[in-house]
């Protein structure tokens, strides 16, 4: 039998309903109405003998019956016709009743007649109703809004009287949509630091038997898209104790010590559930470093609802048993109170993917998608560098989609290939009106930073280079930069030339400068800037870094260095701007015949991909002392020079030599053919 639905608005209908029926009953009635007339007609009735009596109601109104025998003579009449046969016949407003009464008495005797008179007080209950529905209303609608905000009771949601209550979400070994570990692909050194955490709440006594103590706390921090909230999940998911989760921003409310009382509840919550596992996401919404000032660009709320949270973190009162968990990408303007030793003892960083943990990442999201037998996923996990989890993520949906509107069975490499560039560069905009002009100044532009970036060493290897608008870029070139923690001053600088590329090609094929190169201009600036004043790859200004880490100079006015500091800054980047700029224009120059020829079959494809540069510069200058290291090596039966067969430095040198003849003849070549 299915449930009974509560009639909910459609009863309220019915009652109004039923409410107007009533009104609309009393006011017009079932039966005939009395006919309204006035005094001169009711004293011809009085004087012809016809009226029985007359009632006065309420001292204003005088109600004529008629007698038997002439309710008929005046029912014959067209005017009288309606008069109801019974009862009150007539009706008229008498005015003054003592008035009223000395015309009746003059009437009487001037006629001989006698008439009955009564007096009458009646109260109309409708109107006495209608008068008070306002009050009525306004009543009704007090009691339900009382009653919806004492909703749910002491765990209720909503509501003014539980305003102050955690509305953290409960997490325990009922839950049906559990989170594991084997959900999260790479972060393997966040994990074992987790998971340390989750076996203690499972073996709590292997500890103690040692002294040893769980931390209280541990901060996940981390780029976004990194899976730190997944992290979390699968904690709540492995640990077999509850988990209460909540965001920062729910300790946020427009009323005075909300957030604080909030903080108490959920701590209240948690100790009464320990061992708990409490989880805050965001937490930089209310554990930002609070204001010295406490006039200037503080929030005495925000402040309150911090410093409740590091009381009840490790304050005077004790929460053993209960674990703090929190997420944030912004740990450098977070509270050092917050982040000290007994508060969070432990802060794990949760980076981005490498090479091997991107391909564990595409594992788990191309379990779902129906896949060519043949797709490599080493090779979509070196297509994508430097993406974030969640950017896996929407790759793999992004393919999926493109794929069926292709009408495929199956996603395979090139619909992966697409949702790459679908996300990184934008959708395709091939209605886009170009001009030829514009289009020749374009493919001239993309072919400069292609040739650029082959033929310098250091420059990041190039993919492809393409001439169709996409997103708001005209024309891209695509690169696969090397996954390296450290970052020299050579490498930095032909990524400089490369970028300044096509600027110098615009200007040596057409001597004039066009504004595509904004966005160039922009990274390149930005990137010189941060070689003179961050990493110190400045002769002039020296080993200084005017890089703050931890977030303060946001809020200072000033600038950490003097006037003539920042002169000397800006000659410096000035002077890397015009070297990277020089560098670029003397590869186009010495390569100008392979450099036209780039930027005509770009005219013709629209796309050209890394082997056909080979084609036609040959390989690439890093490729090449690559492969005269592996012949190398391959000379001395394939050891190592760290193996202790052949010092490392003649091994190296040899190699550099190799390598630089070989590229010397790649140039020579170049050269004879231009």
């Amino acid at each position: 039998m299915p449930p009974v639905r509560p009639m909910g608005g459609i009863g309220m209908w019915i009652y109004g309903l039923l409410f107007l029926l009533i009104i609309g009953w009393s006011w017009f009635g079932s039966g005939e109405a009395p006919v309204k007339t006035n005094w001169n007609d009711v004293e011809k009735m009085i004087a012809a003998g016809d009226v029985e009596s007359i009632e006065i109601v309420n001292k204003e109104q005088a109600n004529v019956r008629l007698k038997t025998e002439a309710v008929e003579k005046y029912t014959a009449q067209q005017q009288y016709r309606s008069i109801p046969k019974r009862g009150t016949q007539f009706i008229f407003n008498i005015g003054d009743v003592a008035t009223f009464r000395q015309d009746l008495d003059r009437v009487e005797e001037q006629s001989g007649q006698s008439v009955l008179l009564t007096y009458e007080t009646k109260r109309n209950i409708w109107m006495d109703v209608l008068s008070f529905l306002p009050f009525l209303l306004l009543m009704i609608f007090f009691i339900v809004m009382m009653r919806s905000a004492s909703k749910g009771g002491a765990g209720g949601q909503g509501g003014v009287f539980n305003v102050g209550k955690a509305r953290a979400q409960m997490f325990d070994q009922d839950n049906q949509d559990k989170v594991t570990f084997k959900d999260v692909a790479g972060l393997e050194e966040a994990k074992v630091e987790i998971m340390e955490i989750v076996d203690f709440l499972r073996n709590p006594q292997k500890y103690r038997e040692l002294g040893g103590k769980i931390p209280k706390g541990a901060l996940l921090v981390g780029p976004p898209g990194t899976g730190k909230t997944l992290l979390a999940k699968a904690v709540a998911g492995e640990a077999n104790v509850p988990f209460l989760s909540m965001s920062g921003s729910d300790f946020v409310e427009m009323f005075v010590g909300v957030g604080a009382s909030r903080v108490r509840d959920l701590f209240r919550q948690a100790k009464e559930k320990a061992p708990c596992i409490v989880f805050i996401d965001e937490i930089d919404a209310v554990g930002r470093a609070r204001s010295k000032n406490v006039g200037f660009s503080s929030n005495d709320e925000r402040e309150n609802t911090l410093n409740q949270l590091l009381t009840e973190m490790d304050g005077f009162g004790t929460n053993s048993g209960v674990i703090i968990l929190a997420a944030t990408n912004r740990a450098d303007i977070l509270d050092k109170a917050l982040m000290r030793a007994g508060r969070f003892d432990r802060q794990i960083e949760v980076g981005l993917p490498d090479i091997k943990e991107r391909e564990e990442i595409f594992e788990v999201h191309l379990r779902k998608l129906k896949l060519d037998p043949g797709l490599d996923r080493s090779f979509l996990a070196k297509q994508t560098p430097g993406f974030s989890g969640a950017d896996i993520a929407n790759v793999c949906n992004e393919a999926a989609l493109i794929a069926a509107r292709r009408n495929k069975k199956a996603v395979d490499r090139e619909d992966f290939l697409s949702a790459i560039d679908r996300i990184v560069g934008g959708l395709e905009r091939r209605n886009m009106i170009i001009t030829p002009e514009e289009k020749r100044l374009i493919a001239f532009h993309e072919a400069g930073h292609a040739t650029v970036s082959w033929l310098l060493e250091h420059a990041n290897p190039l993919i492809k280079v393409t001439i169709i608008p996409r997103g708001r870029a005209l024309g891209a070139a695509w690169y696969l930069p090397e996954e390296r923690q450290v970052t020299t001053r050579e490498q930095l600088m032909d990524e400089l030339a490369a970028t300044l590329g096509g600027r110098a090609a615009e200007q040596l094929v057409f001597h004039t400068l066009g504004s595509g190169a904004l966005n160039d201009l922009e990274v390149a600036t930005k990137r010189a800037y941060s070689m003179v004043a961050y990493l110190g790859m400045s002769d002039k200004v020296g080993n200084m870094s005017y890089y703050d880490s931890s977030g303060q100079s946001e809020m200072s006015l000033g600038k950490p260095y003097s006037e003539e500091t920042a002169e000397l800054i800006d000659k410096e980047v000035k002077r890397l701007m015009d070297e990277s700029f020089a560098t670029a224009t003397r590869v186009l120059t010495e390569h100008r015949e392979g450099f036209t020829r780039l930027a005509e079959m770009l005219l013709e494809k629209e796309v050209v991909f890394s082997e056909d540069l080979e084609q036609i510069f040959g390989k690439r200058i890093k490729d090449l002392k690559k492969e005269a290291e592996d012949r190398e090596y391959g000379n001395h039966e394939n050891v190592r020079p760290d193996s202790g067969s052949e010092p490392a430095g003649e091994a190296e040198e040899q190699a550099t030599a190799g390598a630089a003849d070989a590229a010397q003849g790649v140039r020579s070549g170049a050269e004879a053919e231009r």
